[in-house]
Formats: structure tokens, C-alpha cells, sequence
């Protein structure tokens, strides 16, 4: 009987967004929204991703999701030139998929796709005459040519959008075909092909900073996702260039002088209502520092630190927290350590290109000193579960 199976190609490189598959998105790294999809569709038997890259290959296996397997890549291609059809071949070329079983080309950054969607497609496909199939979504754009002559309407009777019916567009997130089809056209399509329309909200596709951000509003709108059993317990945070601007200030006399953001205050006040602990670890040493933490109640605060992991696990141990409760935000690489231990690893939007890169961590709007410690408690409150 021709088995189904879930196919999603992730790589660790990526331009525009560094370790965009492996970031946070909703509380899970960016794959595990697509993944987990395809493996609650009750027709998908496997669900392979495939990938060049351990950091990952560690996350998908941490998923615990049973039908789930990882297959490595090959360098080749996991390029920047590489096309998907062409890691979809080795893989094909490989696995003993027999021609007659399907497979579902799915894409990570479309994290809105739902399991739902998925057996709806493969419903479909099975009750038609098509080959294969793809998702799309309708847009009632008017659409124009560079010479200016409409494609899609007649400017001279301009409809209504209630009356227009709109066209369809592709928003990548699946393609269904046969294991065949595929290694007999070196395409992901072929033959009559046929369509399977999502809702509309769904054409987002991340490439993008600003389709990250426009995608997490969508995807608690209007999507049910669970969020974390656990809670963030604990807040650890730097200073310099994460509750200041990084800026370096002294008087005529020589004082030394720091910009701390009000909003940030609040959100620690917040965080407090809670009843999550807040800590700051810094290698600086100023009573300016000492001044700030007094007022804003921190739990911990530890000064000239020199080794900021055996600080931070003094402090969980002290307050009896795993560090999957435990989220830091930090920017320089006097922090990384602590970042790649946390459950939920932050940076400021102005932070260190090698702290940006740390696998999953949560690329915050703001930059230090410009409200990027409230940006980030308000992703605490709103992702997990408190009250």
C-alpha cells in the first residue's frame, strides 16, 4: 500500500534572517511548527527532515515526535545556490520510497500551515483526476504590468472587492506528488496539477525580519497552538547594551553616566507580579548599577563577574530552577555561554552578529537601552502561561 510522507528541507545558512530555522518562533524553533503538522495529520506515516546541520539535527530530535527522522544532506546541496529539488532527488534516490507513495514537500517558513490543511490536501488529491497538487491562497490584489496596463481587472470598471473573485497565488507552504512524478520529472510538480486553497492569512511566508513579526501576530490571531507546559521562572539580564544603550557618558567632573529605559523598569515590575525572579549579571562595577537594581527590586545582582555561566548556575540553584525556565538576554560575547544554556535566549536588536547567531534565540525589535528588556517580558507573558 503506497505509504505518505512529509519532506522539509532546513538548512543552518541563512542570508536574511541567521539560523532562521532554528530561531524562536512562538516559544519553538521556527521547523517545529511545520513538522509538528505534518506529523498530527493522521495520513503522513514519516515526516524526514533534512538537513546540514547539527544544531538542527539536535533540536528535531529534541522535538519527541515519533514519526520523525532526520536525514543529513549532503554539503552540495545545502548551498546558497542549491535547489530544493535537488536535495529532494538525493533524498529520493536513496530512501526506499516505492514510486507509488507520496510525498509532501513542505516548507518551514510557513509556519501557519495546520495539520488540518494537510489532510484536506491529500483528501483531495486522492478524490481527483490531478498528478499533483499545491497550496495557495486567494488575493483580491489588483495586479499591473511595468507598461502600466492591468492584469488581473479593467480599470475602467473597477469592481468591488466584495464582487471580485480574485486570483489564486502560490504561498509555499506544500506540494503533494508522487515519489514517480518526482524522480521522473526532477519536480516537486507535474502533469495536471491541481490546487488546494488556504485561508488567506496564511500567504505569509518568512523571509524577512518584518514577515517574522507579521507572522507571530498571525499565528496567535489565529492559529491554536499550545503553548509551553513550563513557565519562565527566572530573567537574567546584562547591562551594558541591553538595559543601556551600550553608550559610555561622563560628566566635566569624570562621573561616569548611564541611560536606562523607564519601559524596561516597568515590564521588570510586571514580571514581579508574576512571581518571576530577576537577576543581573554584569562584568562592570558601578554604583550606578547597584542604584538601578535597588530600585527596580532585582533578586540577584552580581557585579565584575568575569564567568557569567557559573554565576548564572549559582543563581538557578539557589532559586531551585532547570534552565528551560530560566530566559537571558544578553549582546556581546561575554554572554554566550549563558545563551546557549538557557530555555529561552534573547539579544537586543543592536547586539553582536555572533550573539545573533546562537541557535534559537529570540531576535528582539528594540535595542538596548530603547525598551528591548519590556519587548522581551512582553513575549514572556503573552507566549507562556501565566495567570
Amino acid at each position: 500500500m503506497p505509504k505518505v510522507f512529509g519532506f522539509v528541507p532546513v538548512r543552518c545558512g541563512s542570508k536574511s534572517i541567521p539560523f532562521k530555522n532554528g530561531k524562536n518562533f512562538c516559544g519553538k524553533p521556527l521547523v517545529y511548527w511545520v513538522v509538528k503538522a505534518l506529523h498530527d495529520a493522521a495520513s503522513v506515516d514519516r515526516v524526514v527532515v533534512a538537513t546540514d546541520c547539527n544544531e538542527l539535527e539536535a533540536l528535531v530530535n529534541g522535538f519527541g515526535l515519533a514519526k520523525v527522522e532526520v536525514y543529513r544532506r549532503s554539503e552540495e546541496n545545502a548551498r546558497d545556490h542549491s535547489s530544493t529539488e535537488s536535495v529532494m532527488m538525493e533524498y529520493l534516490r536513496q530512501s526506499q520510497s516505492e514510486g507509488q507513495d507520496v510525498m509532501i514537500l513542505a516548507q518551514a517558513t510557513s509556519p501557519l500551515t495546520g495539520s488540518e490543511d494537510i489532510e484536506r490536501a491529500l483528501k483531495l488529491l486522492r478524490s481527483g483526476e490531478k498528478d499533483s497538487l499545491l497550496s495557495v491562497v486567494r488575493t483580491k490584489r489588483f495586479f499591473w504590468t511595468e507598461d502600466g496596463v492591468a492584469v488581473n481587472y479593467n480599470p475602467a470598471e473597477r469592481p468591488r472587492r466584495q464582487d471580485f473573485s480574485g486570483q489564486l497565488m502560490e504561498n509555499g507552504a506544500f506540494y503533494i506528488n508522487t515519489v514517480a512524478n518526482i524522480l521522473r520529472d526532477h519536480n516537486r510538480l507535474s502533469g495536471s496539477i491541481g490546487v488546494y486553497e488556504m485561508l488567506e492569512y496564511t500567504a505569509v511566508e518568512i523571509d524577512e525580519e518584518s514577515d517574522w513579526l507579521v507572522a507571530e501576530q498571525l499565528m496567535r490571531k489565529h492559529q491554536t497552538y499550545q503553548k509551553p507546559a513550563h513557565t519562565i521562572k527566572l530573567l537574567m539580564m546584562d547591562v551594558d547594551g541591553v538595559l543601556t544603550d551600550a553608550g559610555m557618558y561622563y560628566s566635566e567632573k569624570g562621573d561616569e553616566l548611564k541611560k536606562f529605559n523607564t519601559h524596561d523598569g516597568k515590564g521588570i515590575e510586571l514580571l514581579r507580579g508574576k512571581g518571576v525572579k530577576t537577576a543581573i549579571i554584569t562584568s562592570e562595577n558601578t554604583e550606578i548599577v547597584a542604584r538601578r537594581a535597588r530600585k527596580l527590586k532585582i533578586d540577584h545582582l552580581h557585579q565584575g563577574v568575569q564567568n557569567k555561566l557559573e554565576v548564572a548556575e549559582e543563581i538557578c540553584r539557589k532559586e531551585s530552577v532547570g534552565w528551560h525556565e530560566v530566559a537571558y538576554i544578553g549582546d556581546d560575547i561575554n554572554d554566550l555561554d549563558v545563551l546557549r544554556k538557557v530555555g529561552l535566549p534573547a539579544c537586543p536588536a543592536n547586539a553582536l552578529e555572533t550573539v545573533r547567531q546562537v541557535p534559537g534565540i529570540l531576535h528582539l525589535t528594540r535595542s538596548g537601552g530603547s525598551g528591548a528588556v519590556r519587548e522581551l517580558v512582553t513575549y514572556i507573558l503573552e507566549t507562556y502561561q501565566y495567570g
